[in-house]
């Protein structure tokens, strides 16, 4: 691709037009293999180590190829940097603006239909009725629809679900308001350019053919490229099964009452759906208590089947109403055509019969989700993305285990696809350390934890706070909040769950010397550079749990096949896991730290070699004592400074130093 390696040279455009802009040779070789695996449609997966810079290093080939190109991203913030800051960076680098579209998924546009049946329904008090007025003014000056612009409009927010459309209840061509749906016009805008952004869930909803009805984007597209990709195999898992929720019943029934209610029909629909919504609800308050996540089937115990049974029933009665009156209104048609294929997903997780998959139980706070998952989606995604033409480039920061990609293939099912390792370019070996605690139980043992706490903590204090404590479960975080609770600290503790993640975050960096408690959700995705994060403690070793049915279902397939769970699935998930986890520390060119593992099976099994040798290069610590003297040179100035404050607020320091006393 002419002139891409100028682009990256250290005198070339990006040097010469983005201020702070460092030449790393890695980042100029993953846009030299983005580019060919474009121009050839080849498949690529790209292990781009942290520091690479990736964005760029894939962005400016797609947008230099003269192609349509599809980039996916995991999550939502990934997606609007790319958008809000990435792009339009590189538009002044190219000295024009990039054809770039946007595409989030529908419950984030308002839907003219649905807002004027909830308007027309009545039986709203008058502080909602006055909402969804103002929604309609808005959406006539909108130019996209797109509800996150209102920032007094949360995702949570109750009035969401009556003014957004999902695939099941959008009406489609059908619709009154088809020529002015927002939706619509976003996926117009979508195919009209020459970048489009969405993420995995919207990638897949289209590959699985799930979002027909409004013309598919990956027709026409000469390449995808896959950011984040290390979790496309689990949300792709989630799309090639079937699943049904409390909310969609629940809704589905509210959305009966408020079609027949605009279509002056009789009481006989509010209250058929009024059963089943109660007969939902009854659900979810018998399970009201139990512990979020994921249960397998059988310890959902029979009161789940016997709901099966009677939310079927109450469906099917629900469209024997519905099929005299349906032609009388599209809302009714369609409100009929929900409750046959709700009633057929219900049959085929109640039933699955000879289908080689997995029934599972999902709980939420707000909803319970029934699920069947096959136990291999590998063939059926390569099926997918081999019936598109063009290139498919996935590129994570944690794709192999050491040099290997055979884990990652296997999952997305696509055997001829060329592989790269591309390493980071920060210096571990100077800026960081790995320490290894001596004498620690097994992390089945009660006392685990505050063992770990026990060697941890002196280590949280030379370095002055700035410290995540990430752990594998809730239960092992409570435990810690505990013991931290119990002898207190001088720094700002920062706990998951007493706060939106994005707020914890925000609160960490400002405080520069706060200590964090995090499960699953901060070992990835989380980018806190410079001194305010120092130290990374990891309470064990990321096996995700084989109760978990995910992980039943890929350990079944690989038996079914005769393979070897541990080696083939649970191993290599769990590093990547920790590479996940390890790579929250070093986050930029100066950053320096201290990486804790509390798991002595690195030292005591076989396997925990492979574990240290996915690692980045850095020097292992035994001895405590070394890694004190490391983390007390990573104390900031500044640590000191509020550690003397605390002690002259205290009522007792304050005294002493009213005396003279130091």
């Amino acid at each position: 691709m002419q002139g891409l390696s100028a682009m990256f040279d250290p005198n070339g455009a990006l040097a010469q037009r983005l201020p702070g802009y460092t030449y790393r040779d890695a980042q100029r070789r993953m846009a030299e293999i983005v580019a060919a695996g474009i121009d050839a449609g080849e498949h690529v997966a790209i292990e781009a180590g942290t520091g690479i810079g990736k964005t760029f290093a894939y962005l400016i080939p797609a947008l230099l190829s003269g192609r349509r190109v599809i980039v996916s991203t995991g999550t939502r913030t990934l997606q609007d940097q790319l958008f809000a800051r990435d792009l339009p960076l590189l538009g002044r680098v190219f000295g024009r603006p990039a054809d770039v579209a946007l595409l989030k998924g529908r419950n984030n546009y308002l839907c003219w239909h649905r807002l004027e049946t909830a308007l027309a329904a009545g039986t709203r008090d008058a502080a909602t009725v006055a909402d969804l007025q103002a929604l309609r003014v808005w959406g006539r000056s909108s130019g996209s629809g797109d509800l996150t612009e209102i920032e007094d409009l949360p995702e949570d927010h109750g009035l969401r679900g009556a003014v957004t459309s999902t695939v099941d209840n959008c009406l489609g061509g059908r619709c009154e308001r088809f020529d002015d749906c927002f939706v619509l016009e976003a996926r117009r805008r979508a195919q009209r350019a020459d970048i489009v952004i969405v993420n995995h869930h919207l990638l897949l909803a289209d590959l699985a053919l799930k979002e027909a009805g409004f013309g598919e984007l990956l027709p026409g597209a000469d390449g995808v490229i896959v950011d984040e990709a290390h979790l496309f195999p689990d949300v792709a898992q989630q799309f090639f099964g079937v699943s049904i929720t409390t909310r969609e019943l629940e809704q589905l029934g509210r959305d009966v009452t408020a079609e027949a209610r605009v279509a002056g029909l009789g009481g006989d629909f509010e209250r058929a759906a009024d059963a089943l919504r109660r007969s939902v609800a009854d659900l979810r308050i018998a399970e009201d208590g139990q512990p979020p996540g994921r249960v397998p089937w059988a310890a959902a115990g029979r009161r789940l089947g016997g709901a099966l049974a009677r939310w079927r029933g109450e469906l099917e009665h629900l469209s024997e109403l519905l099929a005299p009156v349906e032609d009388a209104a599209a809302g009714l048609k369609r409100c009929r055509e929900r409750c046959d294929a709700a009633a057929a997903r219900l049959g085929r997780i109640a039933e699955p019969g000879s289908d080689e998959g997995l029934r599972w139980l999902e709980r939420s706070p707000r909803a319970l989700a029934a699920h069947w998952t096959p136990l291999d989606v590998g063939d059926a995604l390569a099926a997918s993305i081999d019936a598109q033409r063009g290139a498919w480039i996935f590129t994570s920061a944690t794709l192999a285990v050491g040099e290997d990609f055979s884990h990652f293939r296997r999952r997305v099912g696509i055997e001829r696809i060329t592989a790269h390792v591309l390493p980071s370019p920060f210096d571990y070996e100077r800026n960081a350390r790995l320490y290894i605690p001596q004498g620690l139980p097994e992390p089945n043992r009660e006392d685990h934890i505050e063992a770990l706490l026990g060697s941890v903590w002196p280590l949280v204090e030379a370095a002055g706070g700035g410290a995540f404590l990430l752990f594998t479960s809730y239960r092992a975080l409570r435990a810690a909040q505990a013991w931290i609770e119990a002898r207190g600290a001088p720094w700002p503790i920062f706990v998951q769950g007493e706060g939106p993640r994005s707020l914890l975050l925000e609160r960490f960096r400002e405080a520069g010397d706060g200590v964090l408690l995090g499960t699953g959700s901060f070992w990835q995705g989380v980018d806190v550079r410079g001194p305010a994060l120092r130290l990374v403690a990891l309470d064990k070793l990321p096996f995700a749990s084989p109760g978990d049915p995910m992980v039943q279902a890929r350990i079944e397939a690989i038996r079914r096949e005769g393979g070897d769970p541990f080696g083939e699935a649970q191993l290599p998930q769990a590093v990547l896991a920790l590479k996940q986890g390890v790579g929250r520390l070093i986050r930029d060119f100066e950053d320096r730290g201290l990486i804790v593992l509390g798991d002595p099976r690195l030292r005591t099994r076989s396997y925990g070699r492979i574990f240290l040798e996915s690692l980045p290069p850095m020097p292992v610590l035994d001895e405590r004592d070394d890694a004190l003297a490391f983390a007390s040179g990573l104390r900031p100035a500044r640590a000191d400074a509020r550690r003397r404050q605390a002690h002259e607020d205290d009522g007792l320091g304050a005294a002493l130093a009213a005396s003279g006393v130091p």
